[in-house]
């Protein structure tokens, strides 16, 4: 990935040397686990253990010959140590480290990435509760519908990023593994105790079966999950987007002293963070689809789903990391308008309270049909005169038969439409 989208911490994990430190780990646990089982003597694992390293200079110069990285890592690091180099890689086969090492990389990742969605659920709750009695018009269609406040469009959010922690654990969980079963996952040169020895020491799980490789529907299952966090993120960038255009302006991206919006118009102030959210997520979504098409490979193994995954994981990993850091900051940090809020209710005359007075119709003994077919044309010569709907209401003879004006009145109090908010954060488990 590209340094502007990487944070230093994640980046790390994804570096040549981290891969090559996981590999050697994988090597030298294996051979631990020998030394366990009596065959090799514990002597020659405490040489390997404190000789053991590589250069990556070498191994790039050696895979220039053999045109194999396994291979070119194991010689690199065999020249590094004496004549207990013979038990470097003893009955393993290739991916055995890759794979096992993969789980290790991948188990680092989870906890940046884990931490990352336990921050940004805590910046959405604590806006759900700052805002919960914040009134706005709730949109459909594009529309003004019915009022809602700005908490409760978070608590959904919050909602919703509370899910994908659920999924996240779940996935992060189901790819954390590792498999030392040899050429086709039968054992043959290995003993099942190395593999069980290894994943222990590693914090991952050891694959109840496998063939070469770890089969790939876990790691499309996990990409699935991060793509889906990635598209949560993106559809609640573009709601900001939306609420930030001009004519609306109800909310906005904090907007920096010195910063710019646009090299032609000075006056532009550009929700480029929720738009970069919204272009990141793509990425990621792309390379779910690559995670899918790894699942199928030949027989028991090839190495079609290795170029793959040299990108679309830590590629992924890192856009996901860089993505729940920007857009936790954008939302904290998030310009609320309450007074444009109320000033858009206002904005529409009063249409949006229409259900409410066809409801008053019906308590009085209307059907629905004909207390729909009384206030829709009402509603309508509203939007087309750019009348106030109240007025037409209050001057209509059909419907002051009915209601009373303090029951008009009480149509149009944007509190009834808000009276259950408290049940709602109850049920959400947020308090003060």
């Amino acid at each position: 990935m590209i340094e502007r989208y990487s944070r230093p911490e994640m980046a790390r994990i994804w570096t040549e040397e981290n891969k090559f430190n996981a590999w050697l780990e994988v090597e030298l646990l294996s051979c631990e686990a020998w030394a366990e089982l009596g065959v090799i003597p514990k002597e020659d694992v405490v040489e390997l253990r404190k000789n053991a390293a590589f250069d990556i200079e070498r191994i790039y110069e050696i895979e220039l010959e053999t045109r194999h990285d396994v291979i070119a890592f194991t010689r690199a690091v065999s020249e590094k140590v004496g004549p207990e180099r013979k038990w470097v890689h003893y009955g393993l086969t290739s991916t055995d480290v890759v794979d096992t090492a993969l789980g290790y990389l991948l188990r680092q990742a989870n906890e940046i990435l884990e931490k990352d969605l336990l921050n940004f659920i805590e910046i959405l709750r604590n806006k759900a509760i700052q805002y919960k009695d914040t009134p706005m018009m709730g949109r459909t269609h594009g529309v003004h519908a019915e009022p809602t406040t700005f908490g409760l469009k978070m608590a959904l959010w919050l909602e919703e990023m509370k899910r994908n922690l659920e999924r996240f654990r779940y996935a992060a969980d189901g790819v954390q593994y590792g498999k030392i079963s040899g050429a086709v996952g039968t054992y043959a040169n290995i003993d099942p105790f190395v593999e069980t020895f290894v994943c222990e020491k590693l914090g991952t799980k050891a694959a109840p079966i496998s063939t070469q490789t770890l089969q790939r529907d876990r790691h499309a299952e996990y990409m699935a999950t991060l793509a889906l966090i990635a598209t949560s993120m993106d559809k609640f960038a573009t709601e900001i987007r939306a609420l930030q255009k001009s004519e609306v302006r109800e909310v906005e991206e904090a907007f920096a002293k010195g910063q710019k919006g646009s090299s032609a118009m000075p006056h532009k102030r550009n929700p480029i963070g929720c738009e970069s959210i919204s272009g990141l997520s793509r990425v990621i979504r792309g390379h779910m689809i690559s995670a899918y098409e790894n699942v199928t490979l030949w027989h028991e193994r090839d190495i079609s789903h290795s170029s793959v995954e040299r990108i679309i994981l830590p590629d992924a990993t890192i856009l996901l990391n860089y993505m729940l850091n920007r857009f936790g900051t954008i939302v904290k940090n998030l310009t609320v308008f309450p007074e444009n809020m109320k000033r858009n209710m206002q904005s529409t005359y009063g249409v949006p309270f229409s259900g409410r007075v066809m409801t008053k119709l019906i308590d009085k003994g209307y059907s629905r049909e004909q207390a729909y077919d009384t206030v829709q044309p009402r509603a309508m010569q509203a939007w087309e005169e750019q009348r106030s709907f109240r007025d037409i209401i209050e001057n209509e003879p059909v419907i002051r038969e009915q209601l009373s004006a303090e029951e008009i009145e009480d149509c149009f109090n944007p509190t009834w439409h808000l009276k259950h908010v408290d049940t709602i954060f109850k049920r959400l488990g947020l308090t003060e």
